[in-house]
């Protein structure tokens, strides 16, 4: 009886993992993020607007997220996050499909946006996160890696393609109806079959820090590093992101090209993130993630200079090493050092730190590029974030091992 109540559990956690690694692939990140850089010019050129009057939705998106992770977190760990995930899915689409029908006004297309940005922090990485590290103990550090890199990884890696082709046929704004079908048509179904919430037991033995609150946590030396070292680093790499494209066409790179970069930047993010995820589960020492921020500040001075396409793709290599490092590391070291029951409202803390810093520094980005014609002082500024970042990752304690757990691994 308890052998087959093992197999049942692993066959659930399995479709979890399934259901999250989906889930990731047409989240925020991917569907929003990834393919904003595509959007950015024809938008502009359309509404006779500043780059950075554009980009100024990531702004009021990191805003809106700031506030919404930690009360979506919250709502979770009290309510369980299947059904606030499947609803939240449904009504992140319906926002994206809403901006193909936003006008000049520039309050429309902002408070579009402001909508999007709730509706999309609901089912969004960090909280697909909560239920991974409620399913997972062993190899929660991989299974984290699967779910975030290879969804996260493999949806910005098509999404750019797919949005690339519709802009070219039908115009940016059919672009957006058909990232909402796709939201629909995969995420929608594979969470109604798949994702089911966390087992209910969980134990002091399976997570040593499992009654830390957001209060005690915030007490804490690794809370602190954690936000500005994991947290402000993958926010600035997620805004040179969703800026690959018009960095690269402002320096006469063909479109072609400059997707190609993108791609192989999420493609590596993905490979990476899993490849962290499992070096933890097995070498607990968060200091072996310093060296690939420093692999992410030379592919930035790559982007940023090089017209060499081999360089670019070096560049968008070491650029996904150091994201994928930052995404992976993440939720890993939440999980590990503040334990399980409290994840969703820490992690959405932390989180909309992320958001905030995707939302500040994309339209920094774009004011430079606005008062001084390119975006070379913006990628100074973010590669001396990294190198802060590198430097405090080597102050964390080390990570705390944690026992097995057969139900649900």
């Amino acid at each position: 009886m308890q052998e087959t109540a093992l197999k049942s559990n692993s066959r659930t956690a399995t479709g979890v993992l399934i259901a999250c690694t989906v889930g990731n692939a047409v989240s925020v990140t991917p569907m929003v993020y990834a393919v904003f850089g595509l959007f950015l010019i024809p938008i502009s050129l359309e509404f006779g607007w500043t780059r950075s009057a554009v980009s100024l939705v990531l702004l009021i998106l990191a805003l809106v997220g700031a506030v919404s992770y930690p009360i979506i977190g919250r709502i979770i760990d009290r309510y369980g996050p299947r059904r606030v995930l499947i609803s939240g899915m449904l009504m992140f689409a319906l926002s994206v499909a809403l901006v193909s029908v936003v006008t000049a006004n520039r309050w429309h297309y902002y408070l579009t946006y402001a909508l999007l940005g709730i509706t999309a922090a609901i089912p969004s990485s960090v909280m697909y996160t909560k239920v991974i590290a409620g399913w997972f103990d062993r190899n929660r550090g991989f299974a984290l890696g699967i779910a975030g890199g290879v969804g996260n990884g493999v949806g910005a890696a098509v999404a750019p393609i797919i949005v690339a082709i519709l802009i070219a046929n039908f115009g940016w704004r059919s672009a957006h109806q058909g990232i909402a079908l796709m939201i629909i048509a995969i995420g929608l179904p594979t969470l109604l079959l798949l994702l089911r919430d966390p087992p209910a037991r969980v134990s002091a033995a399976s997570d040593q820090s499992v009654g830390v609150t957001l209060a005690e946590a915030r007490k804490t030396k690794p809370f602190w590093i954690i936000l500005i070292a994991v947290a402000l680093g993958a926010g600035c790499m997620t805004a040179v992101f969703s800026h690959v494209v018009p960095v690269l066409l402002d320096r006469n790179i063909s479109m072609n090209d400059a997707v190609t970069v993108v791609v192989t930047f999420s493609v590596t993010t993905a490979i990476w993130q899993v490849c962290v995820g499992y070096v933890f589960d097995r070498f607990p020492r968060p200091w072996v993630a310093a060296p690939f921020y420093i692999s992410a500040i030379i592919g930035l001075f790559l982007l940023g200079s090089s017209t060499n396409y081999s360089a670019l793709l070096l560049a968008g290599v070491l650029m996904g090493v150091g994201l994928g490092t930052e995404y992976g590391v993440l939720p890993y070291f939440l999980s590990r050092y503040f334990g399980v029951r409290h994840y969703g409202e820490i992690s959405g803390t932390i989180y909309g730190v992320v958001v905030l810093a995707q939302g500040v520094a994309p339209f920094l980005m774009d004011l430079d590029y606005d008062f001084n014609g390119s975006y070379r002082i913006a990628i100074i500024v973010i590669a001396l974030a990294m190198l802060i970042g590198a430097v405090l990752m080597t102050q964390l304690p080390t990570l705390p091992r944690i026992a097995a757990q057969p139900e649900t691994d």
